[in-house]
């Protein structure tokens, strides 16, 4: 990582409020994995790379770029850039879908609607009777200048149907065919469409290149390194090491001439992550320009001078609400196949003791949402059945935790509580749950484990509880209750789909109807999502504790016009993060960003 100083002479001050807060950001944090530390590559001037094409990886020395052309971002990986294969989504670097390879759209969360993107014309309208027709965008060329052609939508659909290595055949279970002509892509499926999954491909899966993707073994089409990636992309890479990768901006990228998109910088570096404290300083010291860290303490910065005063740093919201945008839901997730978890009156006694606000306060200080029962993200909220919840729902109340308790069968074993090593806010909450737990006469032991072993026994069933949060933003309640409720349950759970292991399959049931009915059908989705909710609420697989933030920082030092949600034109969504960057709108996002004036120093 770079040193704590700025790239100009002049160097940041620290009030005492931030001294502070540096001083608590000790231990590795995060919520999706562990940390690496690194080392702080030297400031300097200058560096460059053809545009027009893709570089190949390369693992030299640090990265040198202008620091007034160059945007830093940090808060993604945690290990080193070396894969840029959009298939391999669990171990691709950062911006390698979003920056460089492209959906047909994006989806915008917060305003509840599609963006074409390779795509043209409304989403909902490509829907014509049991088929899909996608107008695929023209003018739009490969970087290595070859154009993007129906040919490439059609091979990258029929590729994900016909090799189950592709992380997305899911989603294309149910198509039969994908036939291009001039420039549409026909889309017919076996039977009743599978909806739901189907849209999901058009706004999460890549458009790949037939004419290099066709060359690749079957059987490594999602493990090649693809170390010389060739996207749609607003940007190629340009280098990389065992610390950062940058990347380079097309000057003729489709974006610019058909959407109006630019990129003001010309580079953009992204930085495997350090620990927490180094972090921290790196961003109030203007080293990072845009951060996807949790940092703890930061929540002292938001409140130092009246927020941002003198800290030139930005936060997606304010203090009403929460500062940080609600990106995944925390669950407190039992083990439903052993005693006392398979007592409904047991989950209900966990989840009238344990008060989500308080939880969410004490670990996060104002910054991060308590749940609400039903777990649903705020973005979703049009999908929720208030009068379900009002009649079904488990709240806070100690002494009914009390009398369910006692109707549970619990024999006053002591239970343990997983979360991994080194993740300090969800360290400090297991600490806060255990206490409200053991003070209704649930008696709680908290282990930490490594990463890796905790999710062994999750996946294994060989846990009590454990938090968990593999439900993230999506546009519809579907992939939240698919988590929940899948069938049949395994022996080791791999595909984060019912850790917990309820055992339900009317629910299951009910999920499948709603893969399988039209979205223009909204009576019956809305019927259908209120019947998992009321089952959800009745049953209590899963205990919905805070949302997760999508954690965001951004320092005004270099660069400024960061999302916001009180923006009128720039609520886009604030994150590099995989599965964010490069399927909602986080490349909108980064074209609204500004180069701050520089003054003498």
């Amino acid at each position: 990582m770079r040193p704590t100083t700025s790239r100009t002479a002049k160097r940041v001050r620290y009030g005492s409020a931030a001294i502070a807060v540096l001083a608590l950001g000790t231990a590795s944090a995060c919520s999706s994995s562990t940390s690496t530390n690194s080392t702080a590559p030297s400031a300097s001037t200058s560096a460059s790379a053809s545009a027009s094409g893709s570089a190949s990886a390369t693992t030299g020395g640090t990265l040198s770029f202008p620091r007034n052309e160059t945007l830093y971002t940090s808060g993604t990986a945690y290990g080193p850039p070396v894969n840029w294969n959009p298939l391999d989504t669990g171990a691709f670097a950062t911006g390698t879908q979003g920056l460089i390879y492209e959906p047909l759209y994006l989806y915008d969360p917060i305003k509840g609607k599609y963006l074409p993107w390779l795509a043209t014309g409304d989403e909902a309208a490509g829907w014509q009777g049991s088929k899909y027709v996608i107008n695929v965008r023209s003018g739009v060329n490969w970087s290595d200048g070859q154009p993007m052609t129906a040919a490439d939508v059609a091979y990258s659909i029929n590729l994900a149907r016909n090799n189950t290595a592709d992380p997305y055949s899911a989603n294309v279970a149910t198509v039969a065919s994908a036939v291009a002509s001039g420039s549409t892509v026909t889309v017919t499926f076996k039977g009743t469409p599978g909806y739901t999954e189907f849209t999901d491909y058009l706004w999460k899966a890549p458009v790949l290149p037939q004419h290099i993707w066709s060359k690749i073994p079957a059987s490594k089409i999602a493990t090649d390194a693809n170390t010389s990636p060739v996207g749609t992309g607003p940007m190629t890479l340009n280098t990389a090491n065992t610390q950062e990768v940058a990347y380079q901006t097309k000057s003729d990228w489709w974006g610019t001439a058909a959407l109006g998109y630019s990129f003001k910088f010309k580079y953009l570096v992204d930085m495997v992550n350090s620990s927490n404290s180094q972090e921290l300083g790196q961003l109030t010291a203007g080293n990072v320009d845009w951060s996807n860290n949790y940092l703890p303490g930061i929540n002292m910065l938001t409140q130092a001078q009246g927020g941002n005063g003198g800290y030139t740093l930005k936060f997606y919201g304010n203090a009403a609400s929460h500062y940080m945008l609600s990106g995944n839901t925390v669950w407190l997730e039992p083990n439903t196949t052993k005693a006392p978890f398979n007592n409904v009156n047991f989950r209900k006694a966990m989840a009238a003791a344990l008060n989500p606000s308080a939880i969410a306060q004490a670990v996060y200080g104002g910054i991060a949402s308590p749940s609400t029962p039903t777990g649903l993200l705020p973005t979703l909220n049009g999908f929720i059945d208030q009068s379900v919840v009002s009649q079904n729902a488990t709240t806070y109340d100690p002494n009914k935790a009390k009398s369910l308790l006692a109707s549970s069968g619990y024999n006053g074993r002591t239970l343990t509580l997983e979360a991994p090593q080194g993740w300090s806010d969800w360290n400090s909450a297991q600490t806060v749950i255990a206490q409200e737990l053991n003070a209704v006469g649930i008696k709680v032991q908290v282990t930490q484990p490594s990463f890796n072993q905790r999710t062994a026994d999750i996946t294994n069933g060989t846990y009590d509880l454990a938090l968990d949060n593999n439900a993230g933003l999506d546009s519809s309640p579907w992939s939240y209750f698919q988590r929940v409720f899948q069938l049949p349950i395994q022996k080791e759970q791999s595909a984060q789909l019912n850790w917990e292991r309820i055992n339900s399959p009317a629910d299951w049931n009910l999920v499948q109807q709603a893969a399988a009915t039209a979205p223009s059908d909204t009576a019956k989705l809305n019927q259908i999502y209120s019947t998992l909710e009321k089952d959800f609420l009745q049953q209590q697989p899963e205990i919905p504790l805070w949302y997760n933030g999508i954690w965001f920082q951004g320092n005004t030092q270099y660069w400024s016009n960061f999302p916001s949600s009180t923006s009128s034109d720039n609520q886009n969504i604030p994150a590099m993060w995989n599965g964010y960057i490069g399927a909602m709108t986080t490349v909108p996002a980064l074209a609204q960003l500004k180069p701050t004036p520089q003054t003498a120093s």
